[in-house]
């Protein structure tokens, strides 16, 4: 922190379960109950089959790969993930899902790595082995020194929000919740007397304002909703965002789609509607070509700290291959720019000499 910014790295969804937690020292019980793969390591050989042999065991860090040296280089004041993933040995698969993640408790030092600050847990994997899953999911992260968000053993933890201590006396306040439409189930809603996560019964202006209630400190709400495709985010989407922002919120940092979706300032406040897959398992699996879901973004944030204006947006591309993060092409990074700037509707996304992406913020 420093000149009055703070700065904050945010992602998009960490998924270390399945193919990623196969190739770490510690690989769980492989068994999956999906239409297709019935064995987790399918999707290291699909990762090969893309480009080439993933070594196994793998050190903690290889699933970050140049994303660590980014955030060394960047030192950010704030760090914040959403792991997509339950932390567990639990084998109750829940019923009515497709696809399950879960990730061995000591494969852990692969999140620790990246040291988060706030670890994000609203979202629709979270109890993929139902309610003893996630008490193994916090119980693990407590143990391991990481401070969660957004689900909790009951409603008062769930919808608490982190609380990050910044010099000066301040603090950064991170709320996390989770739409349906993101595929949540709503019996997975936290409650007086029962674990759960931080959902949102509907996204509408009432519910953000009780979401959020500033009090003299910097604010990100961290939301986990809408589909897995496409760059349209939905007028619902967008008028919740323009709540959430006019109800004390400093940044909005979406998450759930596998790919950028746009990205807005609105009252000298950051919008991220959707971040895209940040560390995952799907390299390799096909069909969805054009959204170029390979390619990643790291997004460094600096807003005032006197105020919480936006400061500055630097977006650092990478690429996913053979199960880690490696720098992204300039070929890429000129496809990313385009992209960001053609559905975030022309704020005039540059691609800088270092490589990275920002977006032109005008003074307060």
């Amino acid at each position: 922190m420093g000149g009055g910014v703070v700065t904050l790295f945010l992602c998009g969804d960490v998924m270390l379960g399945r193919g990623a937690d196969q190739i770490l020292a510690h690989p769980g019980d492989p068994a999956l109950r999906e239409a297709y793969v019935e064995d987790a390591r399918r999707y290291v050989r699909l990762a090969e089959s893309a480009h080439g042999p993933v070594p196994a065991p793998v050190e903690p860090s290889w699933p970050w790969g140049e994303a660590l040296r980014v955030l060394d280089e960047a030192a950010p004041d704030v760090r914040i993930v959403n792991l997509e993933t339950s932390v567990t040995r639990c084998d109750r698969f829940a019923p009515g899902k497709e696809i399950h993640y879960r990730m061995h408790p000591d494969n852990l030092p692969a999140l620790s790595v990246a040291r988060p600050d706030v670890t994000v847990l609203a979202n629709n994997h979270v109890l993929d082995f139902g309610r003893p899953g996630l008490q193994e999911t916090l119980d693990a992260l407590a143990a391991a020194g990481l401070r969660t968000a957004g689900a909790g053993r009951n409603a008062g933890e769930a919808y608490t929000p982190a609380a990050v201590p910044l010099p000066g006396g301040r603090r950064l306040l991170v709320h996390a919740l989770g739409a349906r439409s993101s595929g949540i189930p709503p019996a997975w809603a936290a409650t007086a007397h029962r674990p759960g996560v931080a959902c949102l019964p509907v996204l509408s202006p009432a519910v953000a304002a009780a979401a959020v209630r500033p009090a003299g400190d910097l604010t990100v709400v961290s939301v986990h909703w809408g589909s897995n495709w496409g760059y349209r985010v939905p007028r619902e989407q967008v008028r919740f965002a323009h709540a959430l922002v006019d109800a004390g919120a400093d940044v909005v940092h979406g998450h759930s789609s596998h790919h950028p979706r746009p990205l807005e300032i609105y009252r000298d406040r950051l919008i991220l509607y959707g971040c895209g897959d940040f560390v995952d398992d799907y390299e390799g699996i096909g069909g969805q070509e054009e959204y170029r879901d390979d390619l990643r973004l790291a997004f460094l944030v600096s807003v005032e700290a006197d105020g919480g204006r936006l400061a500055g947006l630097r977006m650092v591309p990478l690429r996913a291959r053979r199960m880690r993060l490696e720098p992204a092409s300039r070929a890429d990074r000129l496809w990313l720019r385009a992209t960001l700037d053609r559905i975030s509707g022309g704020p005039g996304v540059r691609l800088d000499e270092d490589g990275s992406l920002s977006v032109p913020v005008r003074p307060g």
